[in-house]
Parts: C-alpha cells; sequence; structure tokens
C-alpha cells in the first residue's frame, strides 16, 4: 500500500476502500500494470531499451514467472527505474493464485502493445490509432478488473464496457496532460484533432463506462470503479470551463458523495 500510494493519487483511496481480499488482489494487479507503465513513461531511457524491456517481460508473464530472470533482465538498470518496477515479482507473487494467470495475461498483452507504441513513437495519426493505444495502456486495465470481479464474486460485464472504462479515464489525462506531453515531443492526438475532439472522445467513453459501472451489483467494487469515473467526469468539466485542474476540496468533495450515497 505504500508503494500505491507512492504510485497513484487516483487509485489509492479507491483500492484502499476494498475488503480485504479484494484490496490486496487488486492492489498487487495494479502494480503489475504500473511496473510496466514506468517503462513506457520513463523519461531517461532510450526506446529501445524500452521495447527490449517490455518484450521480453511480456514474454515472462506467458509462463511461470521466473523471478530470477526477471530480476536479471532488470539488474542493468535498477538505479534508474523505480520501485515499483523493481519489485514486479513481489506483486505477481502476493496476488491470489486462482487470478494472478489473468492478471498476467493482461499485464503480458499491455507490456507487448507498450512495446509496439514506443516502437511507433507514439505517432498516432487516427482515431484507431487512438483506439489502438488507449485499449493496451489502459483499457486492459478494465479487461483485468472485470476478470477479478468475476473470480471474486461471479460478476459478469461487458468486455467492450470495460474497456471504455478505462479509455475514458485515459483519455481525461491526455487532455490534463496535453502540455507536458507535447513539452516531450509527443501528441496523443489524431491528425487534424483539436481540444474539442478528444473531449468528445473523452465524453463517448465515459458514458460507456457509465454502463458499465450499471453491471456492478456488488457494492464494495461498484464504490472502487465509482471514485476515478467520476473524479474523470468532473475532471472533465472542470478542463471544458477552462481550469487546468480540480482542486482539492473538489476532489474530496467527489470521493464523500460516492463514499456516501
Amino acid at each position: 500500500m505504500r508503494v500505491l500510494k507512492e504510485t497513484s493519487r487516483t487509485f489509492y483511496i479507491p483500492i484502499s476502500l476494498l475488503k480485504p481480499t479484494l484490496k490486496n488482489t487488486v492492489a498487487s494487479a495494479y502494480l503489475c500494470m504500473r511496473a510496466i507503465d514506468e517503462i513506457e513513461d520513463h523519461q531517461v531511457l532510450p526506446a529501445h531499451t524500452k521495447t527490449t524491456l517490455l518484450t521480453a517481460i511480456s514474454e515472462l508473464l506467458t509462463k511461470p514467472f521466473d523471478s530470477n530472470a526477471y530480476q536479471r533482465l532488470i539488474d542493468p538498470f535498477k538505479n534508474e527505474l523505480p520501485e515499483v518496477t523493481n519489485r514486479l515479482d513481489e506483486w505477481i507473487a502476493i496476488c491470489p493464485v486462482e487470478v494472478v494467470n489473468k492478471v498476467k495475461s493482461s499485464t503480458a498483452t499491455m507490456a507487448s502493445g507498450m512495446a509496439k507504441w514506443v516502437k511507433k513513437n507514439w505517432q498516432i495519426k487516427s482515431k484507431d490509432d487512438l483506439d489502438d493505444y488507449t485499449y493496451y495502456v489502459a483499457g486492459l486495465v478494465g479487461v483485468m478488473l472485470s476478470d477479478i470481479w468475476k473470480w471474486y464474486d461471479d460478476i459478469e460485464t461487458d468486455r467492450e464496457l470495460a474497456i471504455a472504462f478505462g479509455r475514458g479515464l485515459q483519455s481525461v489525462n491526455i487532455l490534463r496532460n496535453q502540455d507536458e506531453d507535447s513539452e516531450r515531443g509527443v501528441t496523443f492526438m489524431p491528425n487534424g484533432w483539436g481540444r474539442e475532439d478528444m473531449f468528445s472522445y473523452a465524453n463517448e467513453n465515459l458514458d460507456l463506462a457509465k454502463s458499465y459501472l450499471k453491471t456492478l451489483s456488488n457494492r464494495n467494487i461498484s464504490t472502487f470503479c465509482k471514485i476515478p469515473y467520476k473524479l474523470a467526469e468532473k475532471t472533465l468539466s472542470v478542463m471544458e470551463a477552462g481550469r487546468e485542474k480540480m482542486n482539492r476540496d473538489e476532489v474530496n468533495a467527489v470521493i464523500t458523495t460516492v463514499t456516501e450515497n
């Protein structure tokens, strides 16, 4: 939970509200994905190193995970990589055995997809490209979570709605980080798109995410998903009004509203 808090302000609070078994499972699963995300987003590692690491990690995740092989792989880069990445083998080890293969499968697919987009230098030219990118970096989070809900409480969800849940959150992040991304020479906007087009994309996916939330019959799970959804929804409205982000009081108000209803 300490590492989770240091790596994700968005997901730390909802994960901390989950019941013990779910908390352990979702935390370990989220940290697996965050571990590889830190490689894709790394500000110092060259692209060829990122693609090599991500591809090799994807391959390791498709079979019984070899902790020693993983540590040998990352050893030359340990000082550059954050703690969450250096300890990927530990996050896998604490994930319940009944669902760990689902977590590994989604993380492996994510790693291979990230490697592809690093190699492309994130050159997103069309909506199809944007859909592909957001599927790998965020839609798969929705898929993985839905696998956990099925294992934990036999909750059936629509895969496409689960993907839209992740995409909606990611598209809000793209809008929020547009200037920062531009400074490092990256844009996630398809050719010919302006901010209004990305706002529409975000709203479309958040509308689908709302349908996803309605399928979550377990209150604890529903609350978990509603917090990042409502934060994304509010952030979008704040940015549409011309502000950069929510203030702390607004964040706390959203969380209080979700948890008390």
